[in-house]
């Protein structure tokens, strides 16, 4: 077979629906139009965001309640506040942003990629948002309070807002970022770059780069590094069943 045909005749599928006429700078103006809507949204939800940023904060703090948190400097308050309304509005918006990118790169697809495609964007999302509620719920707490039991009676905490909001942000973002592994694994045992005996016959090397990233990505204790590195491991052994049943439907299709 020539390797230089089309592609909807090595694959029997009809071209991508191109819009017929639109030239590089309608294209840029399409991205544009993207870009500059999600930029709005981000804003409209980061001004909402904004008037519950108290509320917002009372809950991060939940872990703390008992000793509190201070503000150092006179505005740091209003930052942190400020941060926080604009992590939260991406964070409520990220659907629609990933919507909006989705419409833009849709009509240059094929109609298999866009099976695959669509629901990657929605298990990307909901493995981010899993990843981020196990972090503030399960392991943000138990850190904290093993990491606080090394005061004693003469030293005592003092606790900075901005100091404690950016620990639980960057926690919750490496969770997130975590959990995308199953999805990482899918999209390599698609491309035929992994396979499961692969992933079982070195799943010592991926226990110990596991328990490294988790000391890169989290503090210097054992308890959160264990705690990122449990259910990463989990994931990656569940991985090694996404990455069966995706190179057995690899293979059926190469053979049909």
């Amino acid at each position: 077979m020539n390797d230089s045909a089309p592609r909807e005749q090595v694959t029997g599928e009809a071209a991508p629906e191109t819009l017929e006429g639109m030239g590089f700078l309608d294209h840029l103006e399409e991205l544009r139009s993207v870009l500059i809507h999600s930029i709005i949204a981000g804003l409209l939800a980061a001004v909402l965001c904004w008037f519950w940023s108290g509320r917002i904060l009372d809950v991060l703090i939940a872990p703390i309640a008992d000793q509190g948190v201070y503000f150092t400097a006179p505005n740091e308050a209003f930052l942190t506040r400020l941060k926080i309304a604009g992590m939260v509005g991406i964070f409520v918006v990220l659907p629609f942003i990933l919507f909006r990118v989705y419409a833009f790169v849709m009509p240059g697809l094929y109609r298999s990629e866009r099976r695959v495609i669509a629901p990657l964007l929605a298990s990307s999302t909901i493995l981010f948002y899993a990843g981020i509620a196990f972090s503030f719920l399960v392991v943000i707490p138990q850190v904290i309070a093993f990491l606080l039991s090394f005061g004693t009676e003469t030293m005592e905490p003092l606790i900075g807002v901005g100091n404690y909001f950016g620990f639980v942000s960057r926690m919750c973002l490496a969770f997130g970022l975590v959990f995308q592994l199953p999805l990482l694994v899918l999209g390599l045992s698609w491309f035929g770059i992994l396979n499961p005996r692969m992933l079982l016959r070195t799943w010592r090397v991926a226990v110990i780069i596991i328990f490294t990233v988790g000391a890169i990505l989290t503090p210097p204790d054992i308890i959160s590094q264990v705690m990122m590195a449990v259910p990463v491991l989990i994931l990656y052994f569940g991985s090694v069943l996404v990455s069966l049943v995706v190179t057995r439907k690899r293979r059926r299709g190469k053979e049909d």
